[in-house]
């Protein structure tokens, strides 16, 4: 075998290996998120207003890749629910922001520290300057598949 075709099966082998890891990183993570009655883009928006603060819905549809129809259905299930509400946009009349209520911040407050102790326990098998390491590879991996 040559040198290409020996890079070539590296390849498929790191990606065989990266999938099974992050899908049994996944399987994990959502089992968590379901066991509090959350879908997983409810539980992500969820999770991006209470540690990132109000956002807009085009700028939660454009973070998450949820087309704008789809937000609006999932925040107005939020807002029944009682875990966010509608607020206008100060810096633009037209948005308005989504935020969390106090129930939904109460919500995040009892299951965050856990879905984070859930997220520890599946990268403890790394020491911390292995996952140094392993971030700055992955974002290397990213970039450059973002300009192919």
């Amino acid at each position: 075998m040559n040198f290409k075709e020996e890079q070539k099966e590296l390849d498929l082998r790191l990606l065989r290996i990266f999938a099974k890891a992050y899908e049994a990183v996944s399987i994990n993570i959502g089992k968590d998120v379901a066991k509090h009655n959350l879908g997983p883009e409810t539980f992500r928006i969820l999770e991006l207003l209470y540690s990132k603060g109000p956002h807009t819905l085009q700028k939660i549809s454009e973070k998450f890749s949820i087309p704008s129809g789809s937000i609006t259905f999932v925040v107005n299930k939020l807002v029944k629910q009682g875990f966010v509400e509608r607020q206008p946009n100060p810096q633009d009349g037209r948005a308005s922001d989504a935020i969390l209520t106090g129930q939904g911040k109460a919500l995040f407050d009892e299951i965050f520290p856990k879905h984070v102790e859930t997220i520890s326990q599946n990268f403890s098998f790394l020491n911390n300057e292995e996952k140094e390491q392993l971030i700055g590879l992955l974002k290397k991996i990213g970039i450059g598949a973002q300009k192919l």
